[in-house]
């Protein structure tokens, strides 16, 4: 069977075709799969697990047609998930972290009549693969959203007497320092300081996307080291649970930190996944293409910031919230706006400033900062236009007001 689909893919790009869609799959016997870099218990991989019960169930298709894998690291065990949830016969097969990609593409390429969809990657473009594709949210929108909201507390603190302007000083939980974070983080940055303009930010990175002992140690560090507010890129509840002990206010990511920190969580930013996994798989559904890169934002719904705590956010939140929201919807607000902030010149690198630290020209690069697009200019009309390129975010640029510790 493989090798005749072989053929058949083969004949298709002979004949001049983009793409060779496969046979439509009918709802009662689609099957999906799902690799996981953690479980459910883990704020990330639980919202790519939410997010793909809820396409599903909206596409009327049951949860027991779906295969997880969790804890997969991102070795070959990710290539070893793939083939055998290919080998189970899954129609379409997603993988939710960066470092499982080559592996995936491994996969993809043995099986050509099964999807495989990647988040966060960045090859899928370039692969030469109809089956594999990449796909990420504009997460960088709902970063700005939670910033919004973080400031405002600043301001709280401020007015209040409990810290005074200079001292308002936010500490970040990062993963890695690769541009996805660096993005979410200057973003986040960028929309505390809309309405905090004193606002400084601290970032330690952690080296790992869960480690919840090692994310509570962090940001008890931060903590000590001056940090009022605390944020994360990390996907477990290590940070909150620091800030619930130390009385901090914290903004979380990918699901509600409110369990975590009842009193001191104010909102996490997050993706709504089922976006794209219904959209993928009605595609599979209808036997029909689709692009090997996607990314979407507000507009689509594929963003958002989860329930504001009413016992620790200030009043008027919520309405602040709706305009800033409103706004990026609209386009009038822009997140990486190249006015809203200043950047240190570096010589060789992949952006330029002018005599006052405003960007003037940027590339998009990918983790390793090689990758560049064929059209790689992204500041445009005032903004570095962010997921324009590709998915995955390439903002890569540690900003003037950001502090980050890499040791």
């Amino acid at each position: 069977m493989k090798k005749l689909l072989s053929v058949l893919l083969t004949l298709c790009m002979v004949l001049g075709l983009t793409a060779c869609a496969s046979a439509e799959v009918s709802t009662a016997d689609i099957k999906v799969g799902m690799i996981c870099i953690g479980d459910e218990n883990e704020g990330y991989s639980a919202n790519h697990i939410n997010g793909l019960v809820k396409a599903a169930e909206s596409l009327g298709i049951s949860k027991d047609q779906i295969t997880f894998k969790y804890n997969i690291p991102e070795t070959e065990a990710a290539y070893e998930a793939a083939i055998d949830l290919a080998e189970q016969g899954c129609n379409i097969i997603f993988a939710n972290s960066f470092g499982q990609e080559t592996y995936v593409a491994l996969a993809a390429e043995e099986y050509p009549e099964i999807e495989f969809c990647h988040a966060t990657g960045t090859t899928a473009m370039n692969a030469g693969l109809t089956n594999f594709h990449n796909y990420f949210a504009a997460i960088y929108e709902a970063r700005y959203v939670s910033g919004v909201v973080a400031g405002l507390k600043l301001n709280e603190m401020i007015e209040s007497g409990k810290i005074t302007a200079d001292a308002a000083k936010m500490g970040y939980v990062g993963a890695f320092p690769f541009a996805e974070v660096i993005s979410g983080f200057t973003s986040f940055y960028l929309g505390a300081r809309s309405v905090c303009p004193t606002v400084t930010m601290e970032v330690r990175y952690t080296n790992s996307w869960g480690d919840m002992a090692l994310e509570k140690e962090t940001a008890e560090a931060l903590i000590a080291d001056g940090c009022v507010l605390i944020s994360q890129h990390a996907d477990t509840t290590g940070a909150p649970t620091a800030c619930e002990a130390a009385g901090v206010p914290c903004v979380g990511y990918n699901i509600s930190m409110i369990p975590a920190a009842p009193t001191q969580a104010l909102t996490s930013s997050a993706v709504n996944w089922a976006a794209y996994y219904a959209f993928a798989i009605q595609n599979v559904l209808d036997g029909t293409t689709f692009p090997a890169d996607w990314s979407a934002g507000y507009v689509e719904g594929a963003v958002y910031v989860t329930e504001l705590n009413e016992a620790a956010v200030p009043a008027g939140t919520a309405e602040k919230v709706a305009e800033v929201e409103k706004a990026i919807k609209e386009g009038t607000l822009k997140v990486f706006d190249v006015s809203t902030f200043t950047a240190p010149a570096v010589e060789g690198g992949s952006y330029t400033v002018d005599a006052d630290g405003h960007l003037t020209s940027a590339f998009a690069t990918d983790t390793n900062g090689d990758w560049v697009a064929d059209t790689n200019e992204v500041v445009i009309d005032g903004a570095f236009s962010e997921s324009s390129v590709q998915s995955a975010p390439y903002f890569a640029i540690i900003i003037d007001g950001i502090t980050a510790v890499t040791e």
